[in-house]
């Protein structure tokens, strides 16, 4: 069992003979590759060694067991602790996303319901960030389009975390959050009390550590510039300073025009462009290896209902998972915790079963 640890141990064991090195570090590309690597790959030595530690001691204490009673119950207290140090090994033994590390940039849209969508876009970003604060993540609103009673039409949110730790990593938490979210609530706009539903939808995408990653053909790309508006078209800018930008290729549109150079605009657009188009490649390597394929539940299409808000019943639902609780109220103030770990949780369990098959 387990047969596939021993070169992950001598992988470990050959990065941190590197990172001791400090010439490594005039590399800062491997040196952040190097420690996450380290990171994903402590957890299994750890997990290893403890189960390891209690296989030798149970033979060692069923060996002593006949002669002496104290050995015989240090066999049943061992063999009670070796399933769970078993499967947690087995569960980190399951092949991660490669992106798990990385931060992510989300993006989050009204879709049917007018205002009422808009104000619920807004809401849905407001519970990101506290979510995001929670954790001690930093976030960056990069660019947004506000409707005209505060909602955002859209917006764009770089979130950056601190661990090296792939299951700490902000992509491994957000990465299931893509897809429409549908609330049912009395909106603002409504006099008579009724309860209405619309719906926003999310999209994430792990980030770009470095520009060089994502290589970009300066040909491939179509860059537009045209004068900013803000709410009701009414005109914020009178210079050209938003950009939009056209990977021909894969057809992907980014448009910036919050900064207030078309210089910054740029920048920032080609930022989320290399994430999208960091993400379309994932999705092509998802879509041709049938196991990935298999035990993935996030999604990049806004098209998928995912999750429900109801506000009058204060309950939240997932879909995918069957995860319900009434603590929306909770929720949208960030405590989100335990709804996406139900998408961690389905979905590790479905890598464990395809590893099963």
């Amino acid at each position: 069992m387990f047969e596939s640890v021993q070169g992950l141990l001598d992988e470990h064991a050959d990065i941190q003979k590197q990172l001791s090195d400090p010439a490594v570090y005039a590399d800062q590309s491997l040196a952040r590759k190097l420690g996450r690597r380290s990171a994903q790959l402590q957890g299994i030595v750890e997990a290893y060694n403890r189960w390891r530690g209690l296989t030798d001691d149970l033979d060692a204490a069923k060996e002593m067991a006949g002669e002496d009673p104290d050995f015989a119950a240090e066999v049943e207290e061992i063999e009670e602790q070796l399933p769970s140090a078993q499967e947690k090994l087995r569960r980190l033994l399951i092949p991660r996303d490669p992106d798990d590390a990385r931060n992510v940039i989300i993006e989050v849209k009204g879709g049917e319901g007018g205002e009422e969508a808009a104000l619920f876009a807004g809401d849905l970003l407001r519970m990101y960030s506290r979510y995001a604060e929670a954790r001690g993540w930093k976030t960056e609103l990069i660019s947004y389009t506000e409707s005209d009673l505060g909602g955002y039409k859209d917006a764009q949110m770089a979130i950056k975390g601190s661990s090296n730790d792939p299951a700490e990593g902000v992509w491994a938490r957000l990465k299931f959050e893509g897809g429409v979210h549908r609330v049912q609530r009395v909106p603002a706009t409504e006099s008579q009390g009724r309860i209405h539903t619309s719906a926003a939808g999310v999209l994430v995408f792990p980030e770009v550590d470095e520009p060089e990653e994502i290589e970009i053909n300066q040909n491939d790309l179509k860059i537009d510039v045209y004068r900013s508006s803000g709410p009701g078209g009414q005109s914020v800018n009178t210079t050209d300073s938003a950009v939009r930008i056209t990977h021909l290729p894969t057809g992907i549109v980014v448009a910036m025009q919050n900064e207030k150079s078309q210089l910054q605009n740029r920048e920032a657009a080609m930022r989320v462009l290399r994430a999208r188009l960091l993400a379309h490649q994932q999705e092509q390597i998802d879509a041709e290896n049938a196991e990935a394929r298999k035990s993935q539940i996030r999604t990049m299409d806004r098209s998928e209902r995912i999750r429900t808000y109801n506000f009058p019943e204060n309950r939240i639902a997932d879909h995918r998972t069957g995860y319900k609780a009434y603590n929306l109220d909770a929720v949208m103030n960030g405590d989100l915790e335990p709804v996406i770990q139900s998408a961690i949780d389905m979905d590790e369990q479905a890598r464990l079963d395809a590893i099963g098959e």
